[in-house]
């Protein structure tokens, strides 16, 4: 590639299209893009896309396909922590940002290119992503952020092509959509306002949970290690796995959801999201898990699952921590294998059922409520006497200190004036 040269992580829509003849044009400098499929695109996208960089003059274009990598590297991890943001969100973006931001260094090294350059604007989460993954990746290497620094509107970026006779599209949007592996989020329009209702017309997948068939369709996902790897019985990879439970749970308006959190810049935030796969896939495996691990295997993944969403989510995945987080996820998955079946009807998630050699229930001869041969009656009653002793010391020590307040002696009779 000629010296100086800039490559542009490419999506093919107005601002990164702005970008490339941005480039060109007014700083002259060299242009090659990259586009990486994170789930978002099929192939006549693709082939668009790569069209559109060359027409705009892009000297060398890209493809990289990241499904595989945002599955294998992310998603796994996202799954074994049963990682929801404010319980509800299954990080649809995050993990997707960062397989983009690397692949788009990986390939500025193969190149030689000095500079890359991310179309994000100043107002939201993935400038901060992008930036920090660029500084970690290519030290030394300049970052270019137009969009963010000019703050142009979508009408003068238009118009900036238009002179120039490159074709675009100037759409009025109601909502962003921002398709992936892991899920759909949308913004934009009434979601901000959390004050209304979600629109009904804001939702690009997914049927209306109401219109959907009563019945319902029911679905078995095999897990190995804490990884889903099957599908009714069916061997398949993690991106062929989320695809399907996706067009499966569709037509039965599994998958919506609205988050409210805070933003990595310190302001508040809400989108929607359509994520069938990613909850139907965490509500099994997080039911797997409760048969499987013991109440403080639990209790500490339900911490470090929320901490790694946090990570994955601002920004902060190449602070070293993550992989010690990683690293117990791991060992805490030895034993998460096994089949969950569930019904998905109406919008609704219902488990069925679960099957997993390393069920703790019942082992010991110990059944919940009727009765145990691991131990008798009489050591019961001992356990149960000794168990409670801190709240009965605690108790007595609040009735001595209430008597001395009344000016009464802790024995109940009355102390000297």
């Amino acid at each position: 590639m000629p010296e100086d040269t800039v490559l542009v992580a490419f999506s093919g829509g107005l601002d990164t299209s702005w970008c490339v003849a941005h480039v060109r044009e007014t700083l002259r400098r060299p242009v090659a893009t990259v586009t990486i499929d994170t789930g978002g695109f099929d192939a006549a996208e693709l082939a668009r896309i790569e069209a559109r960089a060359k027409d705009l003059g892009s000297a060398r274009h890209v493809t990289v396909d990241g499904r595989a990598a945002v599955f294998d590297r992310f998603v796994r991890f996202l799954v074994a922590g049963n990682c929801l943001r404010g319980g509800v969100y299954p990080l649809c973006v995050s993990a997707e940002r960062i397989v983009q931001a690397e692949e788009t260094a990986r390939v500025a090294r193969e190149i030689g290119a000095t500079a890359v350059l991310h179309g994000s604007t100043g107002a939201g989460n993935d400038q901060v992503r992008f930036d920090v993954a660029f500084h970690v990746l290519l030290p030394g290497v300049e970052v270019l952020t137009p969009v963010r620094e000019l703050q142009l509107s979508r009408q003068q970026e238009f118009d900036f092509l238009a002179a120039r006779g490159f074709p675009a599209k100037l759409e009025a949007k109601t909502y962003s959509v921002n398709r992936g592996l892991w899920g759909t989020t949308i913004g934009g329009g009434d979601l901000h306002r959390p004050s209304r209702p979600v629109p009904s017309d804001c939702w690009p997948d997914t049927a209306d949970p109401d219109a959907a068939p009563a019945g319902g369709v029911t679905v078995a996902i095999g897990f190995e290690r804490g990884v889903p790897v099957s599908l009714d019985g069916r061997a398949a990879d993690g991106v062929s796995l989320c695809r399907r439970l996706a067009e499966i749970a569709n037509p039965h308006g599994v998958g919506r959801g609205v988050h409210t959190g805070d933003t990595i810049l310190g302001i508040k935030g809400r989108l929607a999201f359509e994520a069938p796969a990613a909850l139907v896939i965490v509500t099994a495996h997080r039911e797997l898990e409760k048969l499987a691990l013991t109440k403080l295997q639990n209790r500490w993944k339900d911490q470090l699952g929320a901490f790694y969403a946090d990570l994955v989510h601002e920004g902060l995945w190449f602070d070293p921590v993550r992989k010690d987080v990683e690293a117990f996820l791991a060992s805490s998955q030895r034993v998460v294998s096994g089949t969950v079946t569930l019904r998905l009807v109406r919008g609704r998630i219902e488990v069925v059922s679960v099957d997993t050699p390393a069920s703790l229930l019942g082992r010991m001869g110990a059944v919940y409520g009727e009765g145990s041969r691991a131990w008798t009656g009489e050591e019961a009653r001992a356990y149960s006497k000794i168990y409670g002793v801190p709240s009965v010391l605690a108790a007595r020590r609040d009735a001595d200190l209430d008597a001395l307040a009344r000016g009464e002696s802790p024995d109940g009779g009355k102390r000297s004036r």
